[in-house]
């Protein structure tokens, strides 16, 4: 199981290394840092899931479902990122935004992850207007685009 990295001096957000006058292996904590940032830039994940896919790519990223097993056992809610061939693990804060590329919708965390659901179109009622109908269908539509609400 990959365990995260901790790191004695970090930034308080996202535990990014900070380098020591005259440290060796400075490689290694300038990766680390360049690598969790590389998941943090303009945050998309493939989807979510409770384990690592059968396939995957460096660079490709998940959303770790609370459920979480095998490698990514303890890490429920984290975003997991493949870097050189090795899982990254990097818990959110409030306020981050992330893309999810299976659902087409713009997900954010505020104590959880938070998704808005789409509003049911009205299918019964005494009056029908159809001219709010086609609004409301055009609304959600056009929120829906946007990222919004889920497109599956």
């Amino acid at each position: 199981m990959s365990e995260p990295i901790t790191f004695t001096s970090a930034s308080a957000r996202f535990a990014l290394p900070f380098l020591f006058a005259g440290q060796a292996q400075k490689e290694f904590f300038v990766n680390e840092a360049h690598a969790r940032a590389d998941i943090l830039f303009h945050p998309s994940v493939e989807g979510e899931q409770a384990a690592p896919p059968n396939t995957f790519e460096d660079g490709q990223c998940w959303l770790v479902a609370d459920e979480a097993h095998g490698e990514w056992a303890g890490n429920g809610g984290a975003i997991a990122g493949r870097q050189a061939s090795r899982w990254v693990f990097v818990q959110p804060r409030d306020g981050m935004q992330i893309f999810d590329k299976q659902t087409g919708q713009k997900i954010l965390f505020l104590g959880g992850w938070q998704r808005v659901s789409a509003p049911e179109m009205p299918t019964s009622g005494t009056v029908i207007d159809t001219e709010v109908r086609a609004a409301l269908g055009n609304l959600i539509e056009t929120l829906r685009n946007a990222g919004i609400f889920s497109a599956i």
